[in-house]
């Protein structure tokens, strides 16, 4: 960390606005050099002689130009060099809703930070299906989508179904992917302003989709079994959220699965506050652990949205949402409004994967390889604490002291692998910290080529960050 000091004896203009003028100088001048570590924004303002707010301002002011970026619990640290021609540009809504992933993927590394469907050859089967679609429809595919077939809302069903429970044909909208469909939804049901509740850690897109729409987040607290219920109550009455995002099974990241006893308890304070529940469905399909849905104990309340990104195809990128009664023609225009409307090429070949028991069968061979890959992790992960299920293709790991989240990952970048540090998953700002990661292994054809990623995972989370290039 650096001792610099802002000059306030020259400049014009706010104080807040002076101070970011100095360091911009400093950057500039190399003075302060990339990867500079800034001084707390407490401890500057002692020094400076004013406020806390007025460095608060000055350290956004200098985000907004983009020659710093700050992560939670580890400080403001100054960025490349924006006269290099080299360096990627950083603008305000890049560093604000673009996450801890690069946007392009450095080429070279292992993908340990997706976790789309494994590779099991359904390319063939989705050609296939693909051209039966162009020779039987040639003017759907040439014109836009107008109308919504019922087999898409029977396929949506079929996917849609948990255990002896299944929701209404007539409800259900085929989907651009689940993200799109939560996007609409909520679109749907809230406006500019109104709070949305996350959890800490979780599907964080989700929260910067709302956030780039104008909402606000309302953090809630949750434990290995999902949500805690007196905390969401204690949210709901305080901060009067108009929706709640949750992962009801195989939660993502930390794979929390919510106990009965909590599903209803959700219910019964959703109704009291008048809150829609937001049930993204996922992963849950995937583990099928046969606990009720929030849907199925509150239709009346519950949008439920699955997919088939995770178990099918993440290129084909359908999926579906089932709507409480008389919302669907609402989310169905908002839907238009988000995305722009609905390929009838992604929709019909959606269905067909489903009704013509492709879907399925895919699933059951991409669930067989996350099991044999999910056991390798159990083997080499042994001793370490981490949480896994033998039907989600990726684990969330534990560090050991003294390593931190965002050191572990760039050390495991240095070594050609890509994973995710738990800020990834953080929908708000929060002073939580868990110092986990989560690790996905659904790359590739090859189990070998897991394998390995798996054991450099495993290799460095043995060393200490002092033996690494990824020194803080």
């Amino acid at each position: 960390m650096t001792n610099w000091l802002p000059s306030l004896t020259s400049g014009h203009g706010p104080l807040y606005v002076r101070i970011a003028d100095d360091a911009e100088n400093a950057i500039k001048s190399g003075q302060l050099a990339q990867g500079t570590k800034l001084p707390p924004q407490r401890d500057l303002a002692y020094d400076v002689g004013v406020t806390i707010g007025t460095i608060s301002r000055a350290y956004a002011l200098l985000r907004e130009r983009g020659l710093v970026s700050g992560e939670v619990g580890r400080g403001t640290y100054v960025q490349a060099d924006t006269s290099d021609p080299t360096a990627v540009a950083r603008d305000p809504v890049t560093i604000t809703y673009g996450g801890t992933r690069a946007m392009s993927p450095p080429p070279g590394k292992l993908r340990f930070d997706t976790t789309a469907a494994i590779d099991v050859g359904q390319a063939a089967i989705v050609g296939r299906i693909m051209t039966e679609i162009a020779s039987e429809h040639p003017s759907e595919i040439s014109s836009y989508t107008r109308t919504l077939s019922p087999d898409w809302q029977e396929a949506g069903k079929q996917w849609l179904s948990a255990g002896n429970w299944s929701p209404e044909a007539s409800q259900i909208l085929p989907q651009m992917g689940v993200h799109a469909g939560i996007n609409a939804v909520i679109a749907a049901v809230t406006g500019t302003g109104d709070r949305v509740v996350c959890e800490h850690l979780t599907y964080s897109q989700v929260s910067r989709s709302a956030m780039v729409m104008g909402r606000q987040i309302a953090l809630v607290d949750s434990d290995s079994d999902g949500i805690l219920p007196a905390d969401f109550e204690r949210v709901c009455a305080r901060e009067h959220p108009k929706a709640a995002f949750i992962m009801s099974s195989g939660q993502n990241p930390t794979l929390a699965c919510l106990t009965l006893s909590r599903r209803q308890d959700i219910v019964t304070i959703a109704r009291k506050y008048n809150v829609w529940l937001i049930e993204d469905y996922l992963y849950g399909g995937m583990i099928a652990d046969g606990i009720p849905l929030l849907a199925e104990l509150a239709p009346d309340r519950t949008f439920l949205l699955n997919g088939l990104s995770k178990s099918v195809a993440a290129g084909v990128r359908g999926g579906w949402v089932a709507c409480p009664p008389h919302m669907s023609q609402r989310v169905r225009v908002t839907q238009k409004m988000v995305t722009g409307g609905l390929p009838f090429l992604l929709a019909e070949l959606s269905a067909r994967l489903v009704l013509s028991g492709a879907a399925a069968e895919i699933r059951s061979q991409v669930l067989t390889e996350i099991s044999a890959r999910e056991a390798i992790v159990r083997q080499l992960f042994e001793g370490h604490e981490f949480r896994s299920h033998s039907r989600l293709p990726f684990f969330w790991l534990k560090l050991p002291e003294p390593w931190m989240s965002g050191t572990f990952k760039q050390a495991v970048l240095d070594a050609n692998v890509l994973i995710d540090d738990e800020d990834e998953f953080k929908p708000a700002r929060s002073a939580r910290v868990f110092h986990h990661v989560r690790v996905g292994f659904s790359e590739g054809r090859d189990r070998t080529l897991s394998s390995e990623g798996l054991k450099t995972v495993r290799r460095i989370l043995d060393q200490s960050p002092l033996g690494t290039s990824a020194i803080v």
